[in-house]
């Protein structure tokens, strides 16, 4: 039989090492799925319950793979649904390529059944390469075009294939005019460092400074060995940004956590009182999480021109290769000899980490969902990835998870899209079959599309070589975060009306869809469920009953928050009285770190 054009596809796929497809299908895909079926579905065609959550699995394929992460869907309503996905994608740097369906040529313009502009459509997520395939021709050079823009430029990229071309006999590109040829698949990665000059000029800053803060993204993965080398040097602490929580272990003395609204007090009075930053592999949005623009001396180092000196007033740019730049950078550095500064940071990390642990055994009712984090991080195995989902779970993943060993972790860090967790997590399943993966999610989240995705979770189990995927579903009835938001920022009660959700046993669900569940419902059942979990032989969901009032407060809540929060209360709030309890026990550990609960 002739080689169609979804047969050559898949062969170019294939060339470029994709191993898996997340995808949902539909008539405008018909030629591609049936490529699957005479290819022995290789590659793997992994069906997720929806198309976002496709695009979604895709991303957190990418993120734990560091490889493209590919999904695909039909035209129309398919082709709408992965955008959110996408987006994700574009917003974190991730690089993924969709294979989007379209109607036949012959309908276009016709006001056809689920004919949408694609090009329109996608022409913003899909901005750094987007093309439609109109003849055989085009196909390699398209698809090669697309994997290599998403590795170089850490995006997404798009490519729309009419469902008549699908079927056509695939010719390749020939030596003619308007033909358009391609090269093998393959990409080499170039290791860029900056001039010698711009090294010296940094190092001058670097050298100048007494209290040293660096601050890492997930642009500084590579570079672990290289930032503990020069925190060592400077004398400085090292803040991480959300994306790059992974990036260094949380026993680092000098490590303070992550930085920001989500962030640690330590991370918080490292920006406040330094005197010098150097920041490496971060676009962290937030500059007023950051030293005031007068306060510090500021190097920046990244790989991606465009988003440099745009957070903070930095006085060198240094585009290039993290790890490569911090090593060139290395041997100018000279620290202080006073180490007064390094010092202090470190008895700010070890005193925050005494107050999470009071903070997380403080009673509440019935379970404080800062402890189901904590009791996690005690356990987790060294090579286990965790995902959490956007909400009042990204804060405890953000405060009171620690990494350590190669533990790796992610969330939506810039969409902050809601109901990643659970297909982030199927992703890292499939990028890495052999360990185990841990989903921190909210009930709000779970609802919105985590319950679904336990189906998929459970017809793919088989096969991951370590079947260990656990769900933890924080379960309070409430839309947490926009709670808080709600009292925090506008001094609004909460409105049940909005933020309550329905009650549902999660347990129950998922051992009806064949998985392992276990329900608790008093603080001294999460050690155990844990560690059932965690030693598990295929996966399980966690359905922790959390107290809702357990305030996700930032350690450097300011004053106007305060009476936000008052004006909540007297204005009616329903939990009120039980809110101001549990503030003031959170709160109070702060104020006294080290001392016994």
């Amino acid at each position: 039989m002739a080689e169609q054009v979804g047969d050559h596809l898949l062969r170019r796929l294939r060339e470029w090492g994709v191993e898996h497809v997340f995808a949902y299908p539909g008539d405008g895909i018909n030629g591609i799925v049936s490529a699957f079926g005479r290819a022995g579905n290789v590659p793997r065609f992994i069906q997720a319950r929806h198309e976002e959550m496709a695009a979604l699995a895709a991303v957190g394929y990418s993120k734990f793979s560091g490889r493209v992460g590919v999904c695909m869907a039909t035209s129309g309503p398919g082709a709408i649904h992965l955008l959110n996905g996408l987006y994700d994608a574009k917003l974190d740097h991730v690089p993924v390529v969709a294979i989007v369906g379209q109607t036949e040529r012959s309908a276009m313009g016709g006001a056809y059944q689920q004919e949408v502009d694609l090009q329109a459509l996608y022409k913003d997520v899909a901005s750094d390469y987007l093309v439609e395939v109109n003849v055989p021709e085009q196909l390699p050079n398209a698809i090669d075009r697309a994997m290599r823009t998403a590795l170089s430029r850490r995006a997404p990229t798009a490519v729309i294939i009419p469902s008549d071309v699908q079927e056509e006999r695939y010719s390749a590109p020939a030596h003619a005019f308007k033909q358009v040829p391609s090269s093998p698949p393959g990409l080499s990665a170039s290791t860029v460092v900056p001039d010698e000059a711009d090294l010296a000029r940094a190092a001058e800053v670097l050298n100048a400074g007494t209290k040293v803060a660096i601050l890492v993204g997930q642009g500084a993965r590579g570079a672990a060995t290289e930032v503990e080398e020069v925190a060592a040097v400077l004398g400085g602490g090292v803040a991480k940004a959300l994306l790059g929580k992974d990036v260094l272990a949380d026993d680092l003395p000098f490590v303070t956590g992550a930085i920001g609204l989500l962030g640690t007090r330590p991370s918080y009075e490292l920006m406040r009182d330094c005197d010098t930053l150097l920041i490496v592999g971060s676009n962290f949005p937030y500059s007023q999480f950051l030293p005031e623009f007068d306060q510090a001396r500021a190097v920046q180092i990244d790989l991606d021109g465009t988003l440099i000196g745009m957070r903070y007033p930095t006085e060198v740019n240094l585009v290039g290769d993290a790890a490569a730049t911090l090593r060139a950078l290395l041997p100018r550095l000279v620290g202080p000899t006073d180490r007064a500064w390094r010092e202090k940071v470190e008895e700010n990390v070890a005193s925050w980490w005494r107050t999470m642990e009071q903070q997380a055994g403080l009673d509440a009712d019935p379970v404080n969902p800062m402890r189901a984090v904590w009791e996690l991080s005690e356990r987790l195995p060294g090579d286990a990835i965790v995902t959490a989902d956007s909400g009042s779970a990204a804060n405890w993943y953000a405060r009171l998870l620690r990494i350590r060993g190669g533990i790796r972790g992610s969330l939506s860090g810039t969409l902050a899209t809601m109901g990643c967790a659970v297909p982030y997590a199927i992703g890292a399943k499939f990028a890495h079959p052999d360990r185990p993966a841990v989903a921190l999610a909210g009930d709000g989240a779970m609802q919105m599309n985590g319950l679904a995705e336990l189906l998929t979770i459970a017809r793919y189990a088989d096969r991951w070589s370590d079947p260990r995927l656990v769900v933890c579903v924080l379960h309070n009835n409430d839309l947490n975060q926009v709670t808080w938001e709600l009292r925090a920022m506008g001094g609004t009660p909460r409105f049940d009306e909005s933020q309550l959700l329905p009650d549902v046993s999660y347990a129950e669900l998922a051992r009806g869809m064949g998985l392992d569940a276990v329900t608790v419902t008093a603080p001294d059942e999460l050690g155990p469920a844990w560690d059932r979990a965690l030693n598990a032989t295929r996966p399980v969901v966690v359905d922790v009953h959390c107290d809702p009032e357990v305030p996700p407060i930032p350690p450097h809540a300011t004053a106007d928050q305060a009476l936000s929060m008052l004006k909540a209360v007297l204005a009616g709030d329903p939990g009120g009285a039980h809110l101001v309890l549990q503030g003031l026990k959170t709160k109070i550990q702060e104020a006294i770190p080290g001392r016994g609960r």
